[in-house]
């Protein structure tokens, strides 16, 4: 599949994407609903999962961090 970065709504169709229900896995960049400090990206990047509801992550300008699923999607 080739993803057609010309079209003005391509952003977009990325973010309507439902979290609720979707298997998460590695390699994955998330949205985080609350910055670690006021520094850091707005995005992290799934490392790993710790338990079913948390996952090791790496945030750019902070570095890896624990979180809960509800504090990303």
């Amino acid at each position: 599949m080739k993803l057609d970065s010309n079209r003005p709504d391509f952003a977009l169709q990325a973010r309507r994407q439902n979290w609720e229900g979707m298997q998460l896995k590695a390699s994955t960049w998330v949205e985080l609903l609350q910055l670690p400090n006021p520094y850091s990206f707005d995005e992290a990047l799934l490392l790993c999962p710790v338990s079913e509801d948390e996952w090791l992550v790496w945030i750019p300008d902070h570095g890896e961090a624990l979180l809960h699923r509800r504090q990303f999607r």
